[in-house]
């Protein structure tokens, strides 16, 4: 049986295939209702009562389980055998799980490898001293509290059946599980900025230990410059001048590939020139005037819910929306999958990084405890992207919350990573520091959505998500419509009669009874978005339908519902703030 998934999983930073061993698969799987695995020494069993396809959770049709109940704990095993390149004497073992919902623990051999919190982000297990020559047991085990106002789980739905814009919830292990054999002294991890303006690439590498750091800069082959500087404390902080830089930017992925070494160690990545800022009401990409064409993705595939069956979905995905038009999209309330970012990066598509905030009761004490260090670690995770232009930490807060948590978020944000744009939070409360001014609309009237952003030309005040609490817009900041839209239409059922709009499956406003009436009005209403010269980008409601929510220009099968040719038309032409300036 072929490995799912065989693809080397973290596509930012590669070492050579000698260095790395998948373990996607069959494994032995069990479902912990109760919670008692523990007590019943679950950790020391080599073989459980079902078997499961990792790296899919136990809820989808591609793991082979299907069970779509409340699980509070499961359970994974199997054994390998530890390749004898992979010398514990001369280097280490390091097990990656690229992300388990919620709360990791690991077992290498029966003895404890460490834990991980976080549903999203990478866990990094350093198993040299537990594994031994030939073969070894790895048992996990991943509990998912999804009811507790303490974890956020962004669309995963509370309830029993999925409803409204909530959907099948994701236990466990849902990216690559995979063994890394790395040098004693090597690099854990690199930060690149580029400076644009500067001409140049400021570089941080993290390294186990000291030792020389070099880097070689190529274009299409072509030798760019290197450097080198001796690490002090783990770290080599330097720069390397990137002469008459070839920008990255909206279709034109222009790449630089980049090899450092440090001691025995060689790993390779890319990196992209760009810049982004505001001036005024406007996002400047690359010093330009940018009108933001982008599209909301959810990141969920019918058979894999979180997970893609095959990488090449993430090309296809991508390769729909920029046929339609769109220059990016909102990866909304998920941190997607590493492939997803690469094959972005690579097509010059813009994406905004969004953290699934749903699910935390932020007005609670300890949220802020939860939510911070796994938001950092999505940063640091794809930092280097080009692709990604922005970062919005929470999504639809509502009132009652402590605003001083949104300005403190986005200035660590800020802080983190100062070469994109942070939304406080995207929609309804806008109190604190933000790069950026949005509001969430659904209005299916094109006549009455013209009108919500008709006094921005004389100055006044537009339409705002206003709940209490909200501050509206002071004409100081971009303005970016970054949802809207969101008509029904079942394109294997096509709706006879207007209104036809409660239950499952659902949409925003009166469902158009054709094609041709979800095209007309997608036309009217992006047509006034792109019209106004006060306006520096849209978001449209969405991408594909998510299981009941079907209100996509893609079916959740990805077959398009609207002629692709004509929503490009629309979507393609100047906006009024790319030829104002």
């Amino acid at each position: 049986m072929e490995i799912p998934r065989p693809e080397y999983p973290r596509p930012s930073l590669r070492r050579g295939e000698e260095t790395w061993m998948n373990l996607n698969g069959t494994w032995f799987f069990e479902i912990d209702r109760a919670n008692s695995g523990k007590e019943r020494g679950l950790q020391n069993q080599t073989e459980y009562s079902q078997k499961i396809q990792v790296p899919f959770v136990p809820e989808s049709q591609a793991s082979g389980v299907g069970d779509i109940d409340f699980m509070e704990r499961v359970w994974y095993a199997r054994t390998f055998d530890l390749p004898a390149r992979f010398d514990t004497e001369k280097g280490h073992v390091l097990l990656h799980i690229g992300a388990m919902d919620y709360e990791g623990e690991v077992w290498i051999n029966g003895a404890p490898a460490g834990s991980h919190t976080g549903g999203y982000t990478p866990a990094v297990f350093d198993i040299t001293d537990l594994v031994k020559k030939g073969e070894n047991r790895i048992n996990i085990t991943v509990a998912d509290p999804l009811r507790t106002p303490l974890q956020p789980s962004g669309k995963q739905c509370e309830r029993y059946h999925p409803y409204g814009c909530f959907y099948t919830r994701c236990t466990g292990i849902w990216q690559t599980v995979w063994l890394e054999y790395v040098p004693k002294v090597y690099i854990q991890k690199v930060k690149m900025l580029p400076d644009v303006r500067g001409e140049k690439l400021d570089i941080r590498v993290t390294l186990s230990g000291n030792a020389q750091v070099c880097a070689i800069v190529t274009y299409k082959g072509k030798p760019v410059a290197k450097g080198s500087v001796a690490a002090t404390g783990g770290t080599a902080v330097f720069s390397l001048p990137i002469p008459n830089p070839v920008l990255w930017g909206p279709g034109e992925p222009n790449l630089y590939d980049i090899e450092f070494t440090a001691g025995e160690d060689r790993v390779v990545s890319y990196f992209g020139m760009r810049s982004i800022e505001v001036e005024k009401n406007r996002v400047l990409l690359n010093g330009k005037s940018i009108f933001q064409r982008l599209v909301l993705d959810q990141g969920y595939y019918p058979k894999g819910i979180y997970t893609a069956q095959d990488e090449k979905e993430f090309s296809r995905d991508i390769a729909l929306c920029m046929s339609a038009g769109f220059n990016g999209a909102r990866m909304h309330m998920k941190i997607f999958e590493p492939g997803f970012i690469y094959a972005a990066d690579h097509a010059g598509y813009l994406l905004w990084g969004e953290f699934p905030n749903w699910g935390l009761d932020i007005t609670r004490h300890e949220a802020i405890g939860i939510m911070l260090p796994q938001w950092l670690e999505a940063i640091e995770r794809d930092c280097n992207s080009p692709s990604i232009i922005g970062w919005c930490p929470f999504n639809e807060s509502f009132p009652g919350t402590n605003t001083v948590i949104y300005d403190l978020v986005y200035q660590i944000t800020k802080l983190f990573d100062p070469t994109r744009l942070v939304l406080d939070t995207s929609g309804y409360i806008h109190a604190g520091k933000t790069d950026l001014y949005d509001v969430h609309d659904y209005e299916q009237n094109p006549e009455t959505f013209a009108a919500h952003y008709a006094p921005l030309l004389a100055g006044e005040k537009p339409f705002f998500n206003d709940l209490g609490g909200n501050a509206g817009y002071d004409g100081k900041l971009p303005f970016f419509v970054s949802e809207f839209g969101g008509a029904f239409f079942d394109i294997d059922a096509a709706v006879e009669n207007s209104g036809q709009n409660s239950g499952s499956p659902w949409g925003y406003g009166d469902a158009p009874r054709t094609a041709e009436e979800l095209y007309q009005r997608f036309a009217a209403l992006c047509t006034v978005l792109l019209d106004n010269p006060c306006i520096c980008g849209l978001c449209y409601t969405q991408f594909t339908d998510v299981e009941q929510e079907m209100n996509g220009l893609f079916a959740f099968d990805r077959r398009p519902k609207v002629d692709v040719e004509k929503l490009r038309a629309i979507l393609t032409r100047k906006a009024a703030i790319e030829t104002k300036f």
